[in-house]
């Protein structure tokens, strides 16, 4: 009868541990100002910052300037508060870029440039423009 429960106080206490590593990963969203900020603390995570694309007056994106050899390219973000960042990742352009609402880019700031190590969009729902025309029904 001791053993299980020595087994069980065993397995709970990994599972704690487990659960409490996967958190120090978690991370919430900050913008361009916050993200400074906890670069100059010394905070040596990786940040994610949500915005938008910049675009012209016309609704064109703008700021977008990929490499020579197209394996890496620079863009220009806004985040929530209206701040402009330029921002540089290391890989391709991804595909549909150009497309998103809304991007999240993950890294972190090297002297004022901000290194994105990854980059997620949220791309218009494919269901959206069916959506606007039902609704005109």
């Amino acid at each position: 009868m001791k053993t299980k429960y020595i087994v069980s106080i065993i397995v709970i206490a990994i599972a704690v541990v487990i659960i409490m590593l996967m958190a120090g990963d978690a991370s919430s969203y900050v913008t361009f100002k916050e993200a400074k900020e906890l670069s100059t603390k010394g905070f040596k995570k990786s940040i994610h910052v949500v915005g938008q694309l910049t675009r012209s007056e016309e609704g064109n994106i703008v700021g977008i300037e990929e490499s020579p050899d197209k394996l890496s390219f620079k863009f220009q973000m806004v985040d929530e508060n209206g701040f402009i960042q330029q921002v540089y990742h290391s890989n391709p352009i991804p595909t549909d870029f150009a497309k998103s609402e809304q991007v999240v880019i993950i890294g972190s700031y090297n002297n004022e440039n901000f290194i994105a190590e990854k980059i997620l969009l949220k791309c218009p729902s494919k269901y959206q423009e069916e959506a606007d025309l039902s609704a005109g029904i």
